[in-house]
């Protein structure tokens, strides 16, 4: 018959639906009411899904949420060609510090490293699952860099990442400083000297 609408089946379609407002709950309650306050159960309840649901995805609140943060991080810092290693990484330094300025997602890169510090497995998976993952989006640039010719000859993607990511989470967890175009321009200039 025309025009009438196909029932919908379960499977993939359904349980991807369900897997993003379960990440988009999530991340509204972390912005709502901070890291602390939430749990698996008000996850549930805002995204319409059972608790079950969610704990067949995610082992702990934790994971849901460095899914959620990673998912956003791939948005809102893309891997940017803007012509050369200085204009990507101020462009990716740029998008990372404002992602970190955003309501709550510091107050939850901050809870996130503290869980890893205090929960071994979750640590590993925090390591793998969201720090790697950053890690290698900078290497990314660092090796399009080095095939355009335009990368310092010592420069490794390895130290790039460590400074980049040491100076965004000591600024986040130990000295409470601003990630700003200063901030930006003091990497920029250290990280592309010859």
């Amino acid at each position: 018959m025309e025009g009438r609408a196909e029932p919908r089946r379960p499977g993939r379609k359904r349980s991807e639906d369900s897997r993003e407002a379960i990440l988009e709950a999530a991340t509204e309650l972390v912005v709502e009411q901070g890291y602390a306050a939430v749990s698996i159960e008000k996850i549930a309840q805002r995204a319409g899904a059972g608790k079950q649901t969610i704990y067949r995805w995610w082992p702990a609140k934790g994971d849901v949420l460095m899914e959620a943060l990673a998912r956003k991080a791939d948005v809102h810092i893309p891997l940017p060609d803007e012509g050369s290693w200085a204009a990507d990484l101020r462009r990716m330094l740029d998008d990372s510090f404002a992602l970190g300025r955003a309501p709550q997602i510091g107050e939850l890169l901050c809870a996130l490293m503290v869980e890893a510090q205090l929960d071994p497995a979750f640590g590993e998976r925090f390591r793998t699952d969201f720090l790697e993952r950053r890690r290698a989006a900078l290497a990314t640039l660092v090796e399009r860099a080095r095939r355009r010719g335009d990368l310092p000859p010592n420069l490794t993607a390895g130290f790039a990442a460590d400074v980049v990511f040491g100076v965004l989470w000591y600024r986040l967890l130990a000295v409470p400083q601003p990630l700003d175009r200063r901030l930006t321009n003091r990497l920029v200039g250290l990280l592309t000297a010859q």
